[in-house]
């Protein structure tokens, strides 16, 4: 089969799509004809060698295939999987370090799935599972229910743009933050309030928000406390070091409750609560752009520039 892997690590090690052999089903295990995958910020990250010093885990061998999300048809399932069936359609990731989903086969833990919504096509669904289920589940965390206010940093982008979409669909007024270029698409997708950055400084001002998600993890509780109620909880994807730190200082100061991260794990009954806003109409994916598997390099570099308007598809069929 043939599969997008990369060769080497560092900011430019190359991706090259090569035949490589079709992975076999364990016990709990379905493999999927994948049809659409995406690109997650993660995918390039991952490749970033922290230090020359340090040689490369046995997990992360200087040749792999890459990608998380996929979308496609069950081929082969293992003989204690329960729940789906050869033929069925079927969206998902897994969060070990990579699913190897940008390839024609991909095999993945029952756990990690749920059939896929029927009202989205496979380059759709296949934006979905990362990204909506890190918003979801950074509002399990920071207990958004109905009538919470929440702010939303960074809500164009490929994790904000279903952030916006779910905290409307469990019943809380949105505020989002994004460049004015994007506030129409934020706007349209439920934001009651928009804030563009580039204008105008959020941050120095007083308010009472239920919940702060930083879906960019720039900014941290000390940034962000005077925008939160005294009860309030900042839920922050933690992408990079600084964000880390921010969190660590955060909880060493205020305790564990009010500054939180979310670490995503793909669960079927979350995909399941997606699927259900999904064919309700209350979640619809953004799609930035696509691209098929010969130019996924082109994809990564898209995603690398910050600027993308929700989700990168690769279409594998």
């Amino acid at each position: 089969m043939k599969a997008a892997t990369t060769q080497g690590f560092g900011p430019y090690s190359s991706f090259v799509i090569k035949d490589v052999t079709r992975p076999k089903v364990a016990t709990k295990d379905v493999l999927v004809e994948v049809y659409a995958s995406s690109v997650n910020p993660k995918d390039w990250k991952l490749n970033q060698k922290v230090s020359s010093v340090i040689p490369p885990l046995g997990c992360l061998k200087n040749t792999h295939i890459i990608g998380d999300d996929l979308a496609g048809i069950v081929v082969d399932k293992g003989e204690q999987v329960t729940g789906f069936d050869i033929g069925d359609e079927v969206y998902g990731m897994d969060m070990n370090l990579r699913t190897a989903a940008c390839a024609e086969y991909a095999k993945i833990s029952q756990r990690c799935i749920a059939h896929k919504p029927a009202t989205l096509s496979f380059s759709e669904a296949a934006s979905v599972p990362l990204a909506a289920l890190t918003a979801l589940q950074a509002f399990y965390i920071g207990k958004l229910s109905e009538g919470s206010r929440v702010l939303i940093v960074g809500a164009s982008g490929g994790v904000g743009t279903f952030a916006v979409q779910i905290a409307r669909a469990m019943g809380a007024k949105v505020t989002a933050v994004c460049s004015g270029k994007n506030a129409e698409l934020v706007t349209s997708l439920g934001a009651a309030k928009v804030i563009d950055y580039t204008t105008h400084d959020y941050l120095k001002e007083e308010n009472d928000f239920d919940m702060i998600f930083d879906a960019t993890s720039f900014e941290g509780l000390a940034s962000c406390s005077s925008l939160m109620k005294d009860d309030g909880v900042f839920v922050t994807t933690v992408g990079h070091g600084k964000a880390f730190f921010d969190l660590f200082k955060a909880q060493l100061s205020q305790g564990d409750q009010k500054a939180r991260s979310v670490f995503v794990q793909s669960r079927t009954k979350d995909l399941e609560t997606l699927t259900h806003f999904i064919d309700e109409g209350k979640v619809k994916p953004v799609l930035d752009s696509q691209y098929p598997l010969a130019k996924i390099d082109d994809a990564f570099t898209r995603s690398k520039t910050g600027r993308a308007r929700g989700k990168i598809v690769i279409n594998i069929k």
